[in-house]
């Protein structure tokens, strides 16, 4: 008695035959001797030579001795101020006016204006608001003398501590007139 062929049995059957197939065919491609890959790797440290540069000479370090003489101040302490008995000192008994407690930096000159003869510069601190100052007021947190009032500038004679022999000096500062239209 034979059984009857169904499509499920000939599926069966067909997956079998590719199955083996398939087996024979990748038997039949890894049996052979002369495999160009294992023959590479057996004789490649044979052909290849290393191609390392030798290192650099080790140069010795010298480390250099800054300020070996003393005499520049150290930056991460704060410098004591001394007072000299030079000729030119700022006068620290006076007081304080409006505008020394913005730095220059901060202030922008911004106008000019003229009443009764006298000539006002018109400065603009960082809070935004607008500050008179004539020949002879002081401006900034160096002492800063207003000097000249122009068109184009206003001009300060600061006294600043010099940092190496702490001897007050005068330098001049120029404002610029600001343009912003």
């Amino acid at each position: 008695m034979t059984m009857p062929l169904t499509l499920n049995s000939v599926k069966s059957t067909l997956k079998s035959l590719c199955l083996g197939l398939i087996s024979l065919v990748l038997i039949a491609c890894g049996s052979g001797e002369g495999d160009d890959l294992e023959l590479f790797m057996q004789n490649a440290g044979n052909t290849m030579s290393p191609k390392i540069k030798p290192l650099p000479e080790v140069k010795t370090y010298i480390a250099f001795q800054f300020n070996a003489d003393g005499s520049l101040a150290d930056p991460f302490h704060p410098r004591k101020v001394i007072h000299k008995s030079g000729v030119l000192q700022p006068n620290l008994k006076r007081p304080k006016e409006t505008m020394e407690g913005y730095a220059i930096e901060s202030v922008s000159f911004v106008g000019m204006i003229s009443k009764n003869n006298l000539t006002y510069a018109l400065l603009k601190t960082p809070d935004n608001g607008i500050q008179q100052v004539k020949i002879g007021n002081f401006v900034g947190q160096n002492f800063g003398l207003v000097t000249q009032i122009t068109e184009s500038e206003l001009v300060l004679k600061e006294i600043v501590q010099d940092d190496i022999s702490g001897d007050w000096v005068e330098r001049v500062s120029k404002l610029a007139l600001q343009n912003n239209r």
